[in-house]
């Protein structure tokens, strides 16, 4: 018998405690969750024919101050209405040639684009960024091999208007804490390419 009155008693007690107190707001079951945005056209302003300059990091996470200038055009088109892109690059310094191209495929499950480059040299497309635009800026991330150790990679496009834009690539090699730039992109869409950008 005095098992039973102990069970009563901590269920009355749950049952108290559990109990909705007079006042409190009470989380809705019928709540809905703001829709993820949609960014299938974030990169539609790269669209058309461009006009480069890059600036390069001679050695990446050496402590080098010395950066290379280089001067090229970039074509960048539609792809499965705009949920991918494809992207050709070409540049030049007088030390050397960049040929280069960019695939970019965007989830419409994740909400996330995933940017895989290939060099001209090796012609082989390397592992995917991946990230998102939010307020006006995009920004992508993996994590790869670099001279033996395993770094973080992070591409940002910012300053996008509808005859420019600026991109940087970045390592660190400290899981994120500090970023060094290595690779920044300045472009400007050519003029007979205006009228082409949307």
């Amino acid at each position: 018998m005095l098992k039973h009155i102990r069970i009563y008693l901590v269920v009355c007690s749950l049952v108290a405690v559990l109990r909705p107190i007079p006042g409190f707001a009470q989380p809705s079951t019928g709540a809905s969750v703001a829709p993820e945005r949609d960014g299938q056209h974030d990169f539609d302003f790269e669209m058309g024919t461009w006009k480069i300059h890059l600036s390069r990091l001679a050695h990446p996470l050496a402590g080098s101050n010395s950066w290379i200038e280089f001067d090229g055009t970039s074509v960048t088109r539609k792809v499965w209405s705009g949920r991918s892109n494809l992207e050709e690059f070409e540049a030049d310094s007088p030390s050397g040639h960049i040929e280069g191209l960019t695939l970019r495929l965007y989830n419409p499950q994740s909400h996330q684009w995933s940017i895989y480059w290939a060099n001209g040299k090796d012609a082989t497309l390397g592992q995917p960024m991946i990230g998102a635009f939010k307020n006006g800026r995009g920004e992508f991330f993996d994590q790869e091999p670099f001279n033996g150790r395993a770094i973080f990679v992070r591409y940002v496009w910012s300053e996008m208007t509808p005859t420019s834009a600026h991109f940087e690539q970045s390592f660190s090699d400290d899981g994120g804490k500090t970023w060094e730039v290595n690779w920044i992109t300045d472009q400007t869409r050519l003029p007979d390419e205006l009228g082409k950008a949307h």
